[in-house]
């Protein structure tokens, strides 16, 4: 599954922002005295890997790679170099910590039973927790370890505060005056995964979401530390909990993973996930693709209905007179996420982009359209990968390809071909697809290959030709469980 990522990248990397559609100002004939309806899609900000979606793709039988393959497009499979991560402990002031099995501290033996107490650069054992001093140790390093420090090691090996009895895997103790949590990464993923994707998931065919989740959550950590970020316990990074915030099904997929990473040009890739991504992904680090997965999800489709007194307190105005999307994304429905919108009222007239409407009118996500908005909101297509300052033609992209796979290049090759003569057959109907978002992408079995247009794909495999799908056709398709399900196209439906 190494072509699928690689090819992306380099097939995505030159893509960038372009402008289309008319700039006339829109008309979209709201009033003060209504009460705007919003239809929206997904929950998050939507880019990489929707969790539901993963779940989704998951009961419909794709391997965590597979769905790896699909959200993180322009990345390849890579492995933990550099295991170590430090998370801070937000709710923790001070290190007083026992283990039911022996631990060390500045190089000293601390028995099973004995509780250990840092204070700066200095240690104290104590025969127990709140119990006398047996002696103090100097420290170069202010960090309690438990007896073995290596990942997976069982439960009477784990460090414990005194008082709460809260249990962490690896060493606890001081930086910069903050409790940190210093540990394995692939023990740190245990105490994430059950807080931010759900267990029970793998209860209902939904295991390989949660390897996934595991991955990613994996390459996001050292993706931060890599880049000088220090992490936390809260949604500033990841949620983390330590033990209590472990589950069996978690772990197991935590387990099955263990040192697996998503690599982007030879480093930890930027894996962010999102709840959900509405049925389409936002683009940026990762090209934006369909997710059908996210049929699965419960904020699929929702609407949120807002007062013109909210909406104009929200963005400093006296009052409203319209509230309309004025640049949107183009992808899926709706004419996709909004990415500017603007609010006009008492003669004057605010923009903001669509993650800071969301965020100032607390909905779900940043795809959103206005009920009644007359006129369309002009297109901005998304980046679908790192910009690129060079090029590479074709013949280069598939010779790469086939040193990862044999005969991928042949196969990218066959339906670019294909796709050119089929775009030439439609003619005057190449207007139901509207302007291509990417370039042609092997799917993540390499079976077959796929072109996003902003109105709708182009489909390849050996076995059917190239078709095209746009409109209703599409959306039925995709509804009724897309390629995993039907398989390719066998015709094409543009309306």
């Amino acid at each position: 599954m190494v072509v699928g990522g690689t090819m992306s990248a380099l097939l995505a990397g030159g893509l960038i922002f372009g402008v289309i559609a008319s700039d006339r100002t829109p008309d979209i004939g709201l009033t003060a005295g209504s009460e705007v309806t919003l239809i929206g899609h997904g929950h998050g900000h939507g880019r990489g890997m929707g969790q539901w979606g993963a779940y989704g793709y998951a009961k419909r039988g794709w391997s965590a790679s597979q769905i790896l393959q699909h959200y993180y497009g322009n990345t390849t499979p890579g492995r933990v170099t550099t295991p170590e991560v430090q998370v801070i402990l937000t709710d923790k002031s001070a290190v007083n910590v026992r283990s039911d099995s022996p631990m060390t501290v500045g190089g000293q033996r601390v028995e099973a039973g004995q509780a250990v107490s840092l204070n700066g650069n200095t240690a104290t054992i104590l025969s127990g927790c709140g119990g006398s001093a047996v002696r103090t140790v100097p420290l170069a390093q202010p960090f309690v370890d438990p007896i073995n420090t290596a990942p997976n090691r069982p439960a009477n090996e784990f460090l414990r505060f005194c008082g709460s009895n809260e249990a962490f895997r690896g060493s606890l103790g001081l930086d910069g005056g903050q409790v940190v949590n210093k540990l394995h990464v692939d023990d740190y993923v245990k105490g994430v995964i059950a807080r931010e994707s759900v267990p029970g998931w793998a209860d209902s065919g939904g295991l390989e979401a949660l390897k996934a989740q595991a991955v990613a959550a994996r390459t996001y950590a050292l993706s931060a530390i890599a880049g000088g970020k220090k992490i936390d316990d809260t949604q500033n990074s990841q949620v983390y909990g330590g033990v209590a915030g472990e589950d069996p099904r978690t772990n197991t997929a935590a387990d099955a993973t263990a040192g697996q990473i998503r690599l982007q040009n030879g480093a930890p890739a930027f894996t962010e996930f999102s709840a959900s991504t509405g049925g389409y992904t936002a683009g940026g680090r990762f090209p934006a693709v369909v997710d059908e997965g996210d049929s699965a999800s419960p904020n699929h489709n929702w609407t949120a209905t807002v007062s013109p007194g909210s909406i104009a307190s929200a963005f400093g105005l006296p009052s409203l007179d319209s509230f309309e999307v004025i640049e949107a994304n183009g992808l899926g429905a709706e004419q996709g996420r909004a990415l500017k919108v603007r609010a006009t009222g008492g003669g004057r007239s605010v923009e903001a982009t669509g993650e800071e409407a969301r965020t100032k009118l607390g909905l779900k996500s940043s795809w959103f359209s206005v009920q009644g908005q007359r006129t369309p909101p002009r297109i901005v297509t998304p980046p679908t990968g790192p910009g690129s300052t060079g090029s590479l033609d074709l013949g280069s992209l598939n010779g790469i390809a086939d040193q990862l796979l044999p005969g991928a290049g042949d196969l990218l090759g066959t339906a670019t071909s294909a796709f050119q003569g089929l775009l030439g057959a439609l003619g005057g109907n190449t207007g139901a697809l509207g302007a291509a978002v990417g370039l042609p992408t092997l799917t993540p079995d390499a079976a077959g290959v796929t072109q996003v247009f902003e109105k709708g794909m182009l489909f390849f495999s050996k076995q059917t030709g190239a078709h095209a799908l746009a409109g209703r056709g599409l959306t039925d398709y995709q509804a009724r469980g897309g390629i995993p399900v039907l398989g390719f196209p066998k015709q094409n439906v543009l309306r």
